[in-house]
Formats: structure tokens, sequence, C-alpha cells
């Protein structure tokens, strides 16, 4: 315990000056980032698959023949409120690097490095509206394709 400040006070202080140290983004991809104070997502889904590829039998039902892995994929889902931050501008920076037609780096807000990813679809829904006409609701949902580049472990698992 410090002179004269109790116990409780520096743990509040503590976890204070903690919470500050926490990451600016929840994450980046290429110049685009995902804030708690601007595009937030709320649903990040993680999909992997593998290729089979059926091979035809006389007689017989087809065999299947693994070819290895196929596409990662990830969405995010999330929602902008136009009146805050940059409003619809940021619908419009997500198109704009996906528009550039080169994969982007995916880097978390913990700092885990996702590799390379290609924006393959943005969907946009408007809810609730201005007399003007003007969203105070977007729902976005935008899909990330790996980009397919060799990783460490899967030149490792080779013979």
């Amino acid at each position: 315990m410090l002179a004269g400040i109790p116990a409780v006070c520096q743990n509040r202080k503590k976890r204070s000056e903690e919470s500050s140290a926490l990451p600016e983004y929840m994450l980046t991809m290429g110049q685009y980032r995902f804030a708690a104070s601007a595009a937030a997502y709320a649903e990040l889904t993680h999909a992997d698959s593998w290729r089979w590829t059926a091979q035809e039998r006389i007689g017989a039902p087809p065999a299947r023949q693994y070819l290895g892995p196929g596409d990662e994929e990830i969405s995010l889902r999330g929602a902008i409120y136009p009146e805050h931050r940059s409003g619809l501008g940021q619908i419009d920076a997500m198109r704009a690097e996906a528009g550039r037609g080169r994969p982007l780096l995916l880097v978390g807000g913990d700092g885990r490095v996702w590799g390379k990813w290609c924006i393959a679809r943005l969907e946009q829904t408007q809810r609730v509206f201005y007399a003007d006409g003007r969203p105070r609701r977007v729902e976005f949902r935008l899909t990330l394709v790996h980009y397919g580049e060799q990783r460490a472990d899967a030149r490792e698992a080779r013979p």
C-alpha cells in the first residue's frame, strides 16, 4: 500500500491505467480500422474448408480424394451510426479498400497477424431513417477470403 492511499484506490488507479493502454483498434484491414468508437463489428465468424473431389466409379458411388485445404473465410457483422464519427464515409472507405484490387494485411487489436486477405463481398442494410431519407443506423457484413500465401505451418507439413 502506498502511504496514505487505500489499497482499493490503488487497484482502481492501476485498472484505469491498464484500460488506457488497450489497443485503439479492434482490427486493421489495410488502411481501414475497425474501432469501438467508429465502425465496430459485433460478430466475427471464421470458417475453414477442405477440398474433396469425387472420383467416379462404374457401378459404385463416387469415392472421394482429399486435395488439401480450401478457402478460409472471415465474416464481420456490425453497425455504423452515421451521426457519429465519419458516418457513411466508413462504408465508402471499405468499398475503396475493396476496389483497389489487392490483398490486405489483417491485424487484430491483440497484435495477432492474420495474414493477407481479400474483400470478397460487402453488404449494407440501412435502417431507421430521418425525415430526409438519411439512415440512422447502417448495418454491414464484410466477407473476407484468405489470399492464399504459403504459410510456414503448411510448408512444414510437407514430406
